[in-house]
């Protein structure tokens, strides 16, 4: 069989992220489940596993990858370095139109690039099989959980991005000891569950909607909403969530009882701008409005969070939003709500979350790329071919051209 070789790129989007595609250990596993397969690491001194541990594993680093079959990388290229003609996986961030990846998107198709976005890459039923969800989620809650330690001045503990792995985070967890707080959590799918990993290490009993509203208790708690427990149609408890994906806009939020009831909040569900917002500003000042820690892990900016006002940093993850001026104010004030939007969260986590996404990769993916692709998992995933949009993403074509 002909030798197929995939080329790991070093990531040169600024600031740098030091994830990877594939860890040394995945690599190698690929090349021992398939022999005619060779893995070549550009060298990088950022990224967070080293170059000496790919060469400890038998992996050849290689600055020059234009001879190989696929690039993989993780955050954007940058549009002078890509190598005309080839194939290339990383998240792009073009299939919104984003405007800051408009001269990356020129490039694709002018280069003649196939662009398989991580992001398009579903299953026959459109659900995403690939992503840094998880670790989004995991993060998330943890610097919830940090933030709320600081705002009350409980405890400290170690920022995560300090914290060489999630082992190391889960034990610097043991050191929170929370009151008897709720925390109500939004959303499903692999974030809602990281958000679940982390609130299960503290231990943290979960409820139903209907008892965290009307139950008090002596240790923390926690429940999760689904849409049928935060929107609804005006006049109409009979919900039906295909109507809510096809028209949201027809929905209005019923999440203010548990703005009243809640001490730290966790959003992970997906809004569409159709969709009504969970609270709006004027909620935020009503004397029973009882939520004073948000981590937005969804970090839609003037989305369904209305104090998500500016996406946060890893190395300054709060900022406060002032419930009076509704303006950024101090984080742990006492008439400031205390927000976390950081919006690359795993990269705080980037050796297991590099981990993570490597094994779905090789197992989920890659399959389709060395060999048959039945399900036309690569082609669907295309966004752009040969100089042209492939046609699931025609509706690019004012951005693109």
């Amino acid at each position: 069989m002909e030798t197929f070789t995939i080329g790991v790129l070093r990531e040169e989007k600024s600031p740098p992220d030091k994830r990877v595609p594939l860890t040394p250990l995945t690599c190698s596993e690929l090349k021992r489940k398939y022999p005619h397969l060779k893995i070549l690491v550009q060298p990088s001194k950022i990224r967070c596993y080293s170059d000496d541990e790919y060469t400890a594993f038998g992996i050849d680093l290689q600055e020059d990858l234009s001879g190989c079959d696929v690039l993989m990388g993780v955050k954007e290229v940058p549009a002078d370095q890509l190598i005309p003609g080839k194939k290339y996986f990383f998240f792009s961030h073009t299939i919104k139109k984003q405007a800051h990846n408009k001269k990356l998107m020129h490039a694709l198709i002018e280069k003649k690039i196939q662009m398989v976005d991580y992001e398009t890459l579903t299953d026959k039923n459109h659900n995403r099989i690939i992503g840094f969800g998880r670790y989004a989620g995991v993060v998330g809650a943890y610097n919830g959980i940090l933030g709320y330690g600081l705002k009350y001045d409980l405890f400290r503990l170690k920022p995560a991005n300090l914290c060489r792995d999630k082992a190391e985070m889960e034990e610097e967890l043991k050191r929170a000891r929370l009151p008897n707080i709720k925390i109500v959590l939004t959303g499903g799918g692999r974030v809602a569950n990281g958000v679940i990993e982390t609130l299960s290490a503290l231990r943290i009993r979960k409820i139903t909607p209907e008892e965290f509203l009307m139950g008090s208790y002596r240790e923390p708690v926690y429940c999760q909403l689904n849409p049928r427990d935060y929107v609804e149609r005006p006049n109409d408890h009979n919900f039906d969530l295909n109507d809510f994906y096809a028209h949201p806009e027809h929905f209005v939020s019923r999440f203010a009882p548990f703005t009243k009831t809640a001490d730290l909040y966790i959003s992970t569900h997906y809004w569409d701008p159709r969709a009504p917002k969970m609270f709006t500003r004027e909620d935020m000042q009503a004397r029973d409005f009882h939520i004073s820690v948000i981590a937005d892990v969804t970090c839609d900016i003037d989305g369904s969070v209305p104090s998500t006002i500016r996406s946060s940093t890893i190395t300054q993850p709060f900022y406060g939003y002032n419930i009076v001026t509704e303006k950024e104010d101090l984080p742990f004030n006492k008439d400031t709500v205390c927000v976390m939007a950081v919006d690359n969260l795993p990269c705080e986590l980037p050796r297991d979350a590099s981990d993570d996404f490597g094994k779905d990769l090789s197992e989920r993916v890659l399959p389709h790329v060395f060999g048959e692709d039945p399900d036309r998992l690569i082609e669907r995933a295309s966004i752009c071919v040969e100089g042209k949009l492939t046609a699931g993403y025609e509706y690019l074509s004012d951005y693109a051209y």
